[in-house]
């Protein structure tokens, strides 16, 4: 209940706004009609208090050109936080302790989310994995073989519910820990198929939603919601995507919020893989298993083991779009029709096995080189 349902108005001097009531303003500021994150942020700026921005609201709208303007209605919110109390949902304001830290250093953060399920799960290192909803068996055997791996070594799964890989990886986590965000109402079941998986992940792990209670998820809510995903966590896994594939999106989010960007390669002629290859060849850590993700997140999130001696990591920058590419053309230049042995390859470019690897491997799928028996290496021409 909020502070106005417990202690009605009376008929003494008003007091100053509490921050149950400066709480209760900012959601309805930010349920407000024309309001976004970045209106949002910068009508608090300007005004310091929301109860202050709501005030000046109607003038800021005439201003705009837009006349009749009202904010949003105090019923409106009222109900919605009725409606949370009966799903059992909790309110995260950015700031809040539950807020995750990771999530809160985007710009575009979202400043509230509601959450149903166990919210300790945010203080844990995460990662993100997503993929193609149409996804192959093999794509859905990698997305649970990486969510159970991964979640064995303390991580928690975050993905955004929707059936295919997103389902693979969220089932294999349940033991483990996993967050689904959601792109409606988190008391919205969507896709119906996974009403069951949801239901577990509120029991075990944790769902997630900057969505009003009760909003049917449409084709808009999705981009915001992959930037949740994305944000959530240092790095995020990409194991199926086509070429203009929504999961590709959440790469992009992830590339633009400074976080790693992990791909699993796929067969050429494979549809489905398509972006991640081109992830890949446009610099993505290439992931053939859990070991890949680790050695490129243990610079950014701690080991659940940390406190047990350890050898120091050692950071793999990533390669930058030019050294793929200058590394590319040299590995052509040295290889012909005659075989060629991968360690000598190694040798010739002076450069380490761990960068030349995944480069190899880029330039197999692309059909430029074919392996041989022995280790050996070829060019097509």
């Amino acid at each position: 209940m909020t502070f106005r349902e417990l202690f009605p108005s009376s008929t003494h001097p008003p007091l100053p706004p509490t921050p149950e009531d400066e709480r209760f303003a900012r959601l309805r500021l930010l349920r407000s009609r024309r309001v976004g994150v970045s209106t949002y942020k910068r009508l608090l700026t300007e005004y310091g208090t929301a109860q202050n921005a709501l005030a000046a609201l109607p003038e800021v709208a005439r201003a705009a050109g837009v006349s009749g303007y009202t904010p949003c209605p105090e019923g409106v919110i009222h109900a919605e936080l009725k409606a949370a109390q009966a799903a059992g949902a909790v309110l995260l304001m950015k700031g809040d302790a539950p807020y995750p830290d990771s999530l809160a250093e985007i710009d575009d953060a979202p400043p509230f989310l509601w959450a149903l399920g166990a919210t300790d799960l945010l203080a844990r290192p995460m990662i993100s994995l997503v993929g193609a909803r149409n996804a192959s068996s093999l794509g859905t055997r990698m997305a649970k073989a990486l969510a159970r791996e991964l979640g064995a070594e303390g991580y928690v799964i975050v993905s955004g519910l929707a059936r295919g890989v997103d389902a693979a990886a969220h089932l294999a986590a349940l033991p483990t820990g996993t967050i689904a965000v959601q792109a409606g109402g988190i008391d919205v079941m969507y896709p119906a198929e996974n009403t069951g998986l949801a239901e577990d992940i509120a029991k075990t792990g944790l769902r997630l939603s900057e969505q009003p209670m009760g909003l049917q998820p449409m084709a808009r809510h999705f981009p915001s919601r992959n930037r949740i995903i994305s944000g959530l966590s240092k790095g995020t896994i990409v194991v199926e995507a086509a070429a203009k594939s929504g999961s590709l999106i959440t790469a992009r989010d992830a590339l633009d919020q400074g976080r790693e960007v992990l791909s699993v390669p796929g067969h050429p002629f494979d549809a489905r893989a398509a972006g991640c290859n081109m992830l890949i060849r446009d610099g993505a850590a290439l992931v053939r298993s859990a070991a890949d993700v680790l050695e490129v997140m243990q610079p950014h999130l701690p080991r659940a083991d940390a406190q047990k001696p350890t050898a120091a990591p050692v950071a793999r920058p990533p390669r930058s779009l030019p050294q793929t590419a200058r590394l590319h053309a040299q590995i052509l230049s040295r290889l012909g029709p005659s075989p060629l042995a991968e360690d000598q390859l190694i040798r010739d470019l002076n450069a380490p096995p761990a960068d030349v690897a995944p480069v190899l491997i880029d330039l197999e799928l692309d059909g430029q080189i074919a392996r041989r028996p022995g280790g050996l290496l070829t060019r097509i021409v």
